[in-house]
């Protein structure tokens, strides 16, 4: 049985489980164990203060959450795993870029990571390969694998391994990779050697604080969703709050200002894997051209991208508020705008047609 491996044999095992994930195109795995107790407290105040916004699955496990062995009996360690996502054709100064995109009223501006294939596919059958070897090795253990697919505290996880610090942004940072990366684990009952933590090094930086376009990051470590241009482009399922829509500035889906902002993304790696390229253009494309996707373009041409998750009315809703923002941009009064506004109020939902008509306000 996996349980009477000795401390010896563990620690070759824990040193394959490395190897083996680089060579599944992981950058970096580390080994925690499961006590996240010293997290609990910072959770609920999120979650009492109402953070998460719509997001009620933060809530529906209570401290579940923060407690890996009452998800998965048994579990006593966390094999905590990142991958970069940069697409392989990203310039060095892609961060200028991207901050020159913003500044564009006619661009359509998407997250970086969601540009190519939907990571969580990737990740999940990447980190199944890693426990297959695993089996393969020593025979049958317990374990469950997830990204970003159950009531799991990756980041806190993923701290506590050693793969980075939480910045003042609240996302992982590697003074090696910077923040471009994804995470996945899974969790399994054999007690192998943990990695110790890395400090933090965020000094008296406070690049993504200031940056933030929405003001979401209360102060250092503190989110608040709710405001959060990723949480309303993404998330949020109602109408976006009319007092932030002029704050969105041309961001369709996510937002990347923070990383984009922070001096440690320097160091971020591009991809190994060609899954996170760019796809249709999407880097590059402009509001107009993905206003004009009719259902059917965007379900055939989103197929396979995370984006895809929030459907075709949502994506309308975000873009016809960029559209709206335009405006201000100066993009008033633009014909091609206004038509394809216009154009798209017939048959619109209600969700749709409020976005519609105040991003047409916005231009007379």
């Amino acid at each position: 049985m996996p349980h009477s491996l000795s401390e010896t044999e563990l620690a070759e095992l824990a040193a394959s489980i490395k190897r083996w994930g680089t060579e599944l195109g992981f950058a970096e795995v580390r080994i925690t164990d499961i006590d996240l107790s010293h997290a609990e407290a910072g959770l609920q105040a999120w979650l009492d203060a109402g953070f998460h916004g719509e997001m009620d699955y933060m809530a529906a496990h209570g401290m579940k959450r923060a407690r890996p062995a009452e998800l998965v009996p048994g579990t006593v360690r966390v094999v905590s795993a990142r991958m970069d996502y940069l697409p392989t054709d990203t310039p060095p100064d892609w961060r200028e870029r991207e901050a020159q995109r913003l500044a564009d009223p006619q661009a359509a501006v998407i997250s970086v990571y969601a540009r190519g294939r939907d990571y969580h596919k990737v990740l999940r059958a990447r980190l199944q390969q890693l426990a297959d070897k695993v089996k393969a090795q020593i025979g049958e253990f317990g374990y469950r694998v997830f990204t970003d697919s159950a009531p799991v505290m990756e980041l806190p996880l993923a701290e506590k391994a050693g793969l980075g610090w939480r910045g003042k942004h609240t996302l992982l940072l590697s003074r090696t990779a910077g923040s471009t990366f994804f995470m996945g684990e899974f969790l399994l009952d054999l007690p192998l050697p943990v990695d110790a933590p890395t400090g933090a090094h965020c000094g008296q930086c406070t690049a993504c604080i200031d940056v933030c376009p929405t003001g979401a990051i209360l102060a250092p470590g503190k989110l608040d969703a709710r405001r959060c241009i990723s949480y309303l482009t993404i998330e949020l399922k109602s109408a976006i709050p009319a007092e932030l829509r002029p704050l969105i500035g041309n961001h369709i889906y996510g937002c990347d200002d923070c990383q984009t902002a922070c001096p440690w993304n320097k160091f971020a790696h591009k991809a190994v894997l060609p899954d996170f390229d760019e796809r249709h253009g999407l880097g590059s494309a402009s509001l107009l051209e993905l206003f004009a996707w009719t259902e059917e373009e965007f379900n055939r041409k989103m197929e396979g991208s995370p984006i895809r998750r929030i459907g075709h009315e949502r994506w309308l809703r975000n873009i016809a508020v960029a559209l709206g923002n335009a405006a201000s941009a100066g993009a008033r009064g633009d014909g091609a705008i206004v038509a394809a506004l216009t154009a798209r109020c017939d048959g619109a939902t209600p969700l749709l047609r409020e976005h519609l008509e105040w991003a047409l306000a916005c231009h007379r």
